[in-house]
């Protein structure tokens, strides 16, 4: 895998709108837009910094809750996230390590292939890996 690229740090919020405003006039960071992942129960606005992105994370009002079921109720820092060239054999050399992917994953996330882990095999650390977002 190399020298890991940190590619994100995920924040849950409960309104995003304000959240967006909020660290776009504190800190001059550009945002992406929002994407409403219906699918995963989840509304997420990428802010680009210089040297990482900002992932806010709000959880919809959705029978979907599996955004939620993988990074929990509470509000604040989440998870961070580390780019990969290969999701798929980034897992399998995690498993060799005793690292477990939890269910569900590898899967098509907001930023192309991801993979969140079991946190009592990560230091109790969400860790998600994610690889690029394939254009034709």
């Amino acid at each position: 895998m190399g020298l890991p690229y940190v590619d994100h740090i995920g924040i849950i919020v409960e309104n995003l709108e304000k959240s967006i405003a909020f660290f776009t006039s504190l800190f001059g960071l550009k945002s992406t837009g929002i994407k409403e992942m219906d699918e995963v129960g989840l509304r997420i606005a990428t802010l680009k910094a210089k040297n990482i992105d900002i992932e806010l994370i709000q959880y919809k009002k959705t029978e979907n809750n599996f955004g939620k079921k993988i990074m929990g109720k509470t509000i604040g820092v989440n998870h961070f996230s580390i780019k990969t060239d290969n999701v798929e054999a980034s897992v399998k050399e995690f498993q060799k390590k005793g690292i477990k992917v939890m269910e569900g994953f590898p899967r098509t996330g907001s930023h192309g292939s991801v993979a969140f882990f079991e946190q009592e095999t990560t230091q109790k650390i969400l860790l998600e890996i994610c690889g690029e977002i394939k254009t034709r």
